[in-house]
């Protein structure tokens, strides 16, 4: 149910900022903002802004295939339930913001928007849970999740590193680590269960 909701707030304010560039701006992760002018709520409102439809369709659906199966996951794991869920979210969100905070906090011109470090954590909290799973590679070839985590990890590092594009690929390696480490937090037997699935897979 919190999935649906995430997605549908962030449908609507998305669908809402690209009518509305002043909005846009006002609620895009700003560095410069959060650090001269203690604007902190865009540390979060970021995650609910997108540059397109198709930006936008991406992360809602990735949001989607994932986020109802972590919810329940969270759920089994901790009594806080949705709350840990929501938790896993807004921290993603915050996590994966943090090296841009720091380090670009004297660029003006700076601005980064999108959901992709928050939805990028319930994709490897899903790999952190199932790792053998078989997850769609360009959304065509199936290979294991946890295949499919360090191929993700690997290209975004490759990427961030070629500093090329408009995407904030630190954010989505940030997401990930976030996604992964999380619901340890809350339950540290679970590496030792992740460990034990990787070592003890039937090929």
């Amino acid at each position: 149910m919190i999935t649906y909701i995430i997605i549908a707030v962030t449908v609507l304010v998305s669908i809402l900022c690209f009518k509305n560039r002043t909005l846009f701006y006002k609620l895009s992760l700003s560095p410069y903002n959060i650090s001269h002018k203690k604007e902190w709520y865009r540390v979060i409102t970021h995650g609910f802004v997108h540059g397109s439809y198709q930006h936008l369709l991406i992360n809602m659906f990735v949001l989607w295939s994932f986020g109802s199966s972590i919810e329940s996951m969270l759920a089994y794991i901790t009594p806080l339930g949705n709350i840990a869920y929501i938790a896993l979210y807004i921290g993603a969100l915050i996590f994966s913001s943090l090296p841009d905070v720091v380090q670009r906090k004297n660029d003006y011109n700076y601005n980064s928007i999108g959901a992709s470090g928050a939805v990028t954590a319930t994709v490897f909290a899903f790999i952190l849970f199932a790792p053998w799973s078989k997850l769609l590679l360009f959304m065509v070839v199936p290979i294991p999740a946890i295949v499919f985590g360090v191929l993700y990890i690997w290209y975004e590092s490759y990427s961030s590193k070629q500093n090329k594009g408009n995407v904030n690929h630190r954010a989505h390696i940030y997401g990930a680590i976030f996604g992964f480490i999380y619901p340890i937090i809350i339950k540290p037997s679970l590496i030792v269960d992740f460990m034990s699935k990787i070592i003890n897979f039937n090929f």
